[in-house]
């Protein structure tokens, strides 16, 4: 249980969003609060991946979202590949091997 005060503006901001949806107070409260920890997941572990701390694999395992979605997203914010010519090398090289089989 999380108890916290709200400005006026936004208890009527919600009061609408509860009306609009049909829904109570703590069901309006948690989706919204869920949606919001979802984009600040995106956005933390996408920049993460953008400063080189991480995979493109793990930003996606720890927002929550697929490898496709995280590479959307990672796109949609302009962040650079973080692909070397190393990395292309290995990857064309086993690519490579697997066609000789």
């Amino acid at each position: 249980m999380v108890g916290t005060r709200l400005p006026e503006d936004l208890v009527r901001d919600l009061e609408t969003i509860e009306h609009v949806e049909q829904s109570d107070r703590s069901t309006t409260v948690r989706r919204l609060l869920s949606r919001a920890v979802h984009e600040w997941k995106l956005e933390h572990y996408a920049r993460q991946y953008g400063d080189g701390r991480v995979s493109l694999a793990r930003a996606a395992k720890e927002a929550g979202v697929s490898l496709w979605e995280m590479m959307d997203y990672a796109s949609t914010r302009k962040l650079a590949a973080q692909y070397d010519r190393a990395d292309f090398a290995r990857d064309l090289n086993v690519l490579l091997a697997g066609r000789t089989r």
